[in-house]
């Protein structure tokens, strides 16, 4: 998790200790069991604050099971018990605004006591995420229940929800309003903020995350094999199949002017867009079931969708050079004019008669598109337009090679930057082991420390390799580093023109083979 973000989650466990135990020993981030050292014991975690509200003097547990029986509430299996919401911060904040474990816990509880009145809770603050990304980050647990009667909340919308023996509802309304106070909170605490109000624009579940880390961590199992064996790797970075089809859907919507062809374009990727209802939906070929915009991001959703589709269209017609291309044919290429691949009529044959009038009607007017377009760009004969298609199909594998070396030159230098940054907040550890005067004194700072020194140590093994003796700035690295992914944007946008100039050619080429019955072999070709 990067940047600030606010959580909820609901349960229907009776044990409220169980909560507790999380909050205050080490768990497995993959099955989310508790961590046990050799002897079978639980692990502490480190470096954590805790604190609880509204409990007397009792454990959190024992005060919520007391209220739970007092009020006759939370006694059946399907009640929800409890409440989890977690508030993660940024953590650049760290080094960039002096945010500490104990500053994050004093925000929570703050938090919890002015938006969970009346409510036993625990507060716990983490000063590293699960997945080791260095957010410091704030859990707070409510029973479900309220002991006390409290004021009339900006969320609420009965009544009974002031009163005592009442539960807490998390609403969308009161999701909207926790968001909203947790940006104010940051804000006034000078910490970093995005708009939580307005959707993510890639949206990830709980259950993609997971699998992302898992995917991830396998692969780089196999990677470390195919590295030992001096195999060559193909793939660093795992994806999973809701990834796979966000590119697709960007790469279709990229330059489309229209939703038919933005449907078409991803019928050729074998995937189909439905609306319904003013929503969209994407079925896979793999799938039996539509996944639907919203699990998608807000990128994806229908309005998003037509609103790139408007940008493109106004884009196209503002544009008076034409589109770049093999000089011969930059004055007659138009975005508008648009050919699609004839279809074979016997197998058409096979789908009825009402297909089979649709198919010969669909290749009489692409047949005639074809031919006009081949006639405009000024072929003299088909093998012409053969040695274009060829032209177009080289073209397009120089800019993906060019990308790829580009892509590997980021990788490079990212893997550089990150290196740099690690050594400069490490290295305070050889000065401060130095100052210790006494051996014993200087293995319990080691200990203390090992992770620093681990960190270190691989930092400067890698500046070794590269025999450098001299390090850039990180903010020198960085600038490199946004220089090159502006030089690949620029190099995937004359990717997408070079790929839909040479669709276009070889539907053209298609066409035209499928009306003189034959296939077009190129001059130099016959002439062999």
């Amino acid at each position: 998790m990067l940047l600030a973000t606010f959580k909820h989650i609901s349960s229907k466990n009776a044990d409220y200790s169980a909560a507790e135990a999380y909050l205050t020993f080490e768990h497995d981030e993959f099955t989310m069991k508790p961590t046990l050292d050799e002897n079978g014991r639980l692990i502490p975690r480190q470096n954590y604050r805790i604190s609880t509200l509204n409990c007397g003097n009792e454990d959190f547990a024992i005060a919520c099971l007391r209220a739970n029986l007092r009020y006759g509430k939370n006694q059946k299996r399907e009640d929800v018990k409890s409440h989890h919401y977690i508030i993660s911060f940024d953590p650049k904040d760290v080094p960039d605004h002096g945010l500490t474990v104990d500053l994050a816990q004093s925000l929570g509880e703050k938090f919890c006591k002015e938006h969970f009145p009346g409510h036993q809770a625990i507060v716990c603050t983490h000063p590293d995420g699960h997945n080791g990304s260095g957010n410091v980050h704030v859990h707070i647990v409510i029973n479900s229940l309220r002991i006390e009667e409290v004021p009339f909340m900006p969320y609420m919308d009965r009544p009974c929800d002031t009163q005592p023996g009442m539960k807490h509802r998390c609403t969308n309304a009161a999701m909207k309003y926790f968001r909203s106070e947790v940006m104010e909170m940051c804000h006034d605490a000078g910490l970093y903020q995005i708009d939580l109000l307005n959707g993510s624009k890639t949206r990830v579940t709980e259950r993609e995350y997971w699998a992302k880390k898992k995917g991830q961590l396998a692969l780089d199992e196999e990677n470390a094999v195919l590295a030992e064996q001096g195999l060559p790797v193909k793939q660093t970075k795992f994806e999973t199949d809701k990834d796979k089809l966000r590119e697709e859907i960007r790469m279709a919507l990229s330059d489309t002017v229209s939703f038919e062809g933005f449907a078409e374009k991803l019928l050729r990727r074998g995937i189909t867009v439905k609306e319904s209802r003013g929503r969209l939906s994407y079925l896979t070929p793999d799938r039996t079931k539509p996944i639907t915009a919203r699990k998608l991001g807000d990128d994806f959703d229908r309005s998003a969708v037509f609103a790139v589709i408007v940008r493109n269209t106004k884009r196209v017609r503002a544009k008076t050079d034409p589109i770049p291309s093999a000089p011969a044919m930059q004055k007659t290429i138009n975005e508008r004019d648009t050919v699609s691949r004839m279809v074979d009529i016997d197998a058409a044959k096979e789908k009825g008669k009402g297909y089979e009038h649709w198919a010969k009607k669909h290749n009489l007017k692409n047949a005639s598109r074809a031919y006009l377009l081949y006639q405009e760009m000024g072929f003299d004969s088909p093998e012409a337009l053969a040695a274009a298609c060829d032209a177009a199909h080289e073209k397009l594998s120089d800019i993906r090679t060019e990308m790829k070396s580009v892509e590997a030159t980021i990788a490079e230098k990212k893997e550089f930057r990150d290196y740099v940054l690690n050594y400069h907040k490490t290295r305070y550890v050889v000065d401060e082991l130095k100052a210790c005067k006494k051996e014993k004194a200087r293995q319990k700072y080691r200990d203390e420390h090992d992770s620093d020194f681990i960190i270190l140590n691989a930092a400067k093994r890698y500046f070794d390799s590269k025999g450098l003796k001299k390090l850039p700035s990180y903010k020198a690295l960085q600038t490199e580093v946004e220089q090159l992914i502006k030089e690949k944007n620029k190099l995937y946008n004359q990717y997408q023109t070079a790929k839909d100039e040479a669709q276009r050619l070889d539907t053209i080429r298609h066409n035209i083979e499928q009306t003189l019955g034959r296939k077009i072999e190129r001059k130099q070709e016959l002439e062999r």
